[in-house]
């Protein structure tokens, strides 16, 4: 006869995780927020839940706001501020475990490549690259991630 665990231990198992995922969802840290009073767009820049970080899409404008002359400067702005958000969560590039990058003209993902590939120590984090059209202000890229603090 095969080692089976009683049914009351399994569903104690259970519950014992779900109460874990359910204390680990009540952890919630807006990073950069913006509440329903406030002026500007309406989302938080970053959401931290638990150990999992979601990073709302960011552009990569300059300091004065404006798209920068060259894509290569707007990819490093964009994952500068991408950057930003890890580090105000106390995490960095490397706990990206998925990134969505929206492109107004998908000829730049050679560019973006180039200058993406110097933000790791690690390996990549699952990636989608996607051709959206115009985009907010007129930029180039927009990205968004979800991080895990490891």
């Amino acid at each position: 006869m095969r080692n089976q665990l009683p049914s009351f231990t399994f569903f104690a198992i259970l519950l014992g995780l779900s109460s874990a995922s359910l204390a680990a969802q009540e952890a919630v840290t807006y990073i950069n927020p913006r509440t329903a009073n406030e002026n500007g767009a309406p989302f938080s820049g970053a959401v931290l839940a638990g150990n999992t970080l979601y990073i709302s899409g960011t552009l990569g404008l300059d300091a004065n706001g404006e798209v920068p002359t060259t894509p290569d400067a707007e990819v490093r702005n964009v994952l500068n501020n991408i950057r930003d958000q890890l580090q105000a969560a106390g995490m960095t590039m490397d706990d990206l475990v998925s990134v969505q990058v929206y492109c107004s003209d998908v000829a730049y993902y050679d560019t973006f490549n180039e200058v993406y590939r110097t933000y790791f120590s690690a390996e990549f984090p699952a990636r989608a690259f996607l051709g959206s059209g115009t985009l907010l202000r007129g930029a180039r890229f927009e990205v968004m991630g979800i991080a895990v603090d490891h």
